[in-house]
């Protein structure tokens, strides 16, 4: 049985910035997209340099729009195809975008053996820096095992790390209240240094100081 978690701290950072960077083109894109629709819609526009055109561009777009709209199998093929013959400046965006695709369509084939099994690619998932996926993965065991003590102190960690004090708390209580254990790691834990100066949390990890 699972407990604790031993984190990969420079995996976790590096997967985090490529993960926030990827989702923060994403939304520019969508923006420009969205604004350019705007500007054709109210008439035509003095004409100006467009630094971004041509039909690497063009495949580009309609490749992001595919991925925007959860066509990933789609959107991969597309960015794939585009890759090689990239414009330099597109090619790390494609290179993240089909990482992207494969993380998602990887979701649907996902099977475990055992809740264990599941549980330790949750916690790859948060290690990475893909908290949204790990949130879920820990959600779907626990659909399945809602006495898993080690699965409500991964969510606990997992909050901790993105700031949801509360969810944090809570999920904690429960690792607590199935395996008393879990207190003990907790009061070790650097992963709950963001929750160390809540007298809530000093309160869960030390009931016997009044």
């Amino acid at each position: 049985m699972p407990f604790g978690i031993q984190m990969l701290k420079t995996g976790r950072e590096s997967g985090r910035k490529n993960g926030i960077y990827a989702d923060l083109l994403m939304m520019q894109e969508s923006r420009t997209a969205a604004t350019s629709r705007k500007k054709n819609a109210t008439g035509p526009a003095k004409a100006t340099a467009q630094p971004y055109s041509g039909p690497a561009f063009q495949s580009y777009n309609a490749a992001v729009q595919l991925l925007q709209q959860g066509k990933f199998d789609k959107a991969l093929a597309a960015f794939e195809k585009l890759l090689p013959d990239a414009p330099p400046e597109l090619k790390e965006r494609c290179r993240m975008y089909i990482t992207t695709c494969h993380r998602q369509l990887g979701k649907s084939a996902l099977q475990f053996d055992t809740p264990e099994e599941h549980y330790d690619y949750a916690v790859s998932q948060l290690n990475t820096g893909y908290y949204e996926d790990a949130r879920e993965q820990f959600g779907n065991i626990l659909a399945q095992y809602p006495t898993a003590d080690y699965v409500y102190y991964g969510l606990a960690v997992l909050e901790s790390i993105t700031g949801r004090t509360q969810e944090c708390l809570t999920n904690l209580g429960h690792a607590i209240e199935l395996n008393p254990r879990n207190r003990l790691q907790a009061r070790v834990d650097n992963d709950f240094q963001n929750m160390a100066d809540d007298p809530r949390f000093t309160e869960l990890l030390y009931p016997e100081i009044p």
